[in-house]
């Protein structure tokens, strides 16, 4: 990931392909491993609960404390459709009220009730894990879109928890260029404007 002092205040960054878009979730071993193993999530992966996917390996490091926090100590990278991605993006709604985007609270209000998609934007975190002056989409799926993503989106599930360890050992260590050079490729997603989430 490159920093820029050009970087769009709130700009989608990801891993993506010409067909996939790569998110991160971190799960307990019970959930994480399966899903890795089987390149789906497993039966008692909760599709009713609201899930959030993140495109930004680093902000992924930040919410898991690099895989050690309790519940998140298996770091997966799951590659979904980008029709499902930006399917996504066109029917979600600011996680709080924006009064430069919404006409007025009760507007965002009736907007939110009717999107199972939420849009939060975040700091971007760097190696040492401290915020850039840039933000990071994280994505909420919940009812029908947090079931198409993990049975009709999802093309692979694959458990980085060792290239986070590794990742993380180089920065403990002070080797933040070595670190840097492991760190997935995110380059800015051709999602167009956003005016609908602030971007």
């Amino acid at each position: 990931m490159q920093e820029s002092r050009e970087t769009p205040t709130r700009q989608i960054r990801a891993a993506h392909t010409a067909t996939t878009v790569t998110v991160y979730q971190a799960y307990s071993p019970a959930l994480g491993l399966p899903a890795a193993r089987d390149g789906r999530f497993p039966p008692a992966w909760k599709r009713e609960r609201m899930t959030w996917i993140k495109p930004s390996f680093l902000w992924m490091m930040y919410r898991c404390g690099w895989a050690t926090k309790e519940g998140q100590e298996t770091v997966l990278a799951v590659e979904i459709s980008r029709e499902g991605f930006d399917g996504a993006l066109a029917e979600a709604c600011l996680s709080h009220y924006a009064p430069r985007v919404h006409t007025d609270r009760a507007e965002w209000k009736k907007t939110l009730s009717r999107s199972p998609v939420r849009v939060q934007w975040d700091p971007e975190r760097d190696p040492h894990l401290k915020p850039l002056p840039y933000r990071s989409l994280q994505l909420g799926l919940s009812g029908p879109a947090s079931r198409a993503y993990a049975d009709e989106w999802t093309v692979s599930i694959r458990d980085v928890t060792p290239l986070a360890r590794e990742i993380h050992g180089l920065v403990r260590a002070g080797d933040t260029d070595a670190a840097r050079a492991l760190l997935p490729v995110e380059t800015p997603y051709p999602a167009g404007p956003l005016p609908h989430l602030g971007a």
